[in-house]
């Protein structure tokens, strides 16, 4: 997640007064997309099946 504005290939949510931006091509792609406030950041979860990653990063991609 990244703060930015929205242009004509996003797709704009309104959430509880919260605004959230999607590329609509991702958007297609990734849905369903989950996002949560567990108390110690957010929780992001999509269709999209991520990599492993390796032991040295925590998890993402290398």
């Amino acid at each position: 997640m990244v703060l930015d504005e929205p242009n004509e290939t996003d797709e704009v949510f309104d959430v509880n007064n919260f605004q959230f931006i999607a590329n609509k091509d991702f958007l297609a792609e990734a849905q369903p997309i989950k996002i949560d406030f567990t108390g110690f950041g957010f929780a992001i979860s999509s269709s999209i099946e991520l990599g492993q990653g390796c032991s040295s990063c925590g998890g993402g991609t290398c």
